[in-house]
């Protein structure tokens, strides 16, 4: 029961995210609750389960929004990395747009308000509900 949650949690967050929250966008800005499940797993389960889990979990948004398969999975660190390198290779001046400063932080804060409920169901589940590891109820 634990897999089939595991997966279908984000399935769920990729609904979400693409219905109720688009319709409830901040700016524009909606909450990643795929990477937020990937987060949770992640801090319940290490850092390599968390890895494993998430490149699953990126593979699967890519699937489904029907973009490169394997970008969400890679994207976070190698996109940064890249705009870092050819921002600094390309422009002597390097200028960040203001706008990507307040898209950052109306997501932040979305997704903190949405996610400290969510957490506390996770965090009790994986340590005495469906989640929990060992399959003991």
């Amino acid at each position: 029961m634990r897999f089939i949650l595991l997966a279908l949690l984000p399935l769920l967050a990729i609904f979400l995210q693409s219905t109720l929250f688009a319709s409830y966008s901040i700016k524009g800005v909606v909450p990643d609750m795929v990477l937020v499940f990937v987060i949770f797993y992640a801090l319940l389960n290490g850092a390599e389960k968390g890895a494993r889990y998430g490149l699953i979990c990126g593979l699967l948004e890519d699937l489904y929004t029907g973009r490169f398969i394997g970008m969400n999975a890679l994207s976070s660190l190698l996109n940064a990395c890249l705009f870092f390198i050819l921002a600094f290779a390309y422009f002597a001046v390097f200028n960040i747009d203001r706008s990507l400063f307040i898209n950052i932080i109306y997501q932040s804060f979305y997704n903190v308000v949405i996610t400290t409920p969510i957490y506390l169901w996770y965090y009790q589940s994986s340590k005495r509900g469906l989640l929990k590891e060992t399959g003991e109820r």
